[in-house]
């Protein structure tokens, strides 16, 4: 597959797709390739506001994400939208429907929207995420969102490679504070009450109030106090202030100089991801962990051995 640097770096959304699906893709030989073209990039990127965007099913938050991406269109903004989707765990497959349901940022001139597969990846975004983001700074995207799966055990993946993260709430969602897992709280930089329209506005006040409490009483590490916000995707009410906030959050972080030290706090866990997937892949193509894997597999579904020395015995091979 041939990806023109040149044409991506002058902002080709034709070769920036080539070029995301030559990351995506598994072959030996599309690896090395994908893996040049990412160092050739590499001095282009950096330059985005990057920003993830989770919340339980049926959030709205693709809805969110196309209001708020015309908002910032409208803006001058180009903007790409990375939205995971689910991978059957049974057929394996992807409805990869993102698209659909944003209809109108997917008109856009200056928007990208690319639907990705999460393969069984863990965190609630697809394994080549970090990479993509990289190609689409690379071709002049001012915001990246990343939409995940949903609130999970896991989600705090996404963390890890935003410069801000938002957590999207329902305002009728019953016992709001055990909605949101203690660990999500912590993690996120703002929380956004949706659907704050009709019959749910004074309801979605309220929930506004009871997460600005919880958040009070957690201790953050940095200087910023995440911000509780409602907002209406439909009415279009709120999204302004999503951004003002969002702004807010991107200029304190650097004038207190925390942006970089966070993106290169990111790269190092980055770095240690990979390797641990490099061993794995090393693991899975040697000859003697092959032959011997069967066998001990066998051991350990019988009681003969644990599953903690069957798994030495096969890394020990490497």
């Amino acid at each position: 597959m041939v990806v023109s640097v040149e044409r991506l770096l002058e902002g080709s959304r034709r070769d920036l797709a080539k070029a995301i699906t030559l990351v995506e893709s598994k072959r030996p030989q599309d690896r090395l390739q994908s893996q040049q073209l990412l160092e050739d990039i590499l001095p282009h990127s950096g330059k985005s506001i990057r920003i993830g965007i989770t919340g339980v099913p049926g959030v709205g938050k693709s809805t969110f994400i196309e209001s708020f991406g015309m908002h910032l269109v409208n803006q001058g903004k180009k903007v790409a939208v990375l939205a995971v989707d689910p991978s059957s765990p049974v057929a394996g497959g992807s409805i990869l429907g993102d698209k659909t349901r944003m209809e109108l940022l997917s008109r856009e001139e200056n928007a990208f929207i690319r639907p990705s597969p999460s393969e069984g990846s863990l965190g609630g975004v697809a394994n080549k995420t970090r990479e993509t983001l990289l190609l689409c700074e690379a071709a002049g995207f001012d915001v990246i969102i990343v939409e995940t799966v949903g609130v999970g055990q896991s989600e705090f993946e996404v963390a890890s490679m935003v410069d801000c993260f938002l957590v999207l709430m329902m305002p009728n969602a019953g016992d709001e504070l055990q909605g949101i897992k203690k660990g999500i709280l912590e993690l996120a930089d703002a929380l956004i009450i949706n659907k704050c329209d009709g019959e749910s506005v004074n309801l979605a006040a309220k929930t506004r109030s009871q997460y600005q409490s919880a958040v009070n009483l957690l201790h953050y590490t940095s200087s910023w106090t995440p911000r509780v916000l409602t907002c209406s995707s439909v009415e279009k009410t709120g999204i302004e202030d999503v951004w003002g906030m969002i702004l807010d959050h991107h200029f304190m972080a650097k004038e207190q100089e925390s942006f970089d030290k966070k993106r290169a706090k990111q790269n190092s866990e980055w770095l240690r991801k990979l390797i641990h997937e490099m061993v794995e892949l090393r693991l899975a193509e040697n000859a003697e962990v092959k032959n011997h894997y069967p066998h001990l597999e066998r051991n350990v579904i019988e009681g003969k051995t644990t599953p903690y020395l069957a798994a030495k015995t096969l890394v020990d091979y490497l």
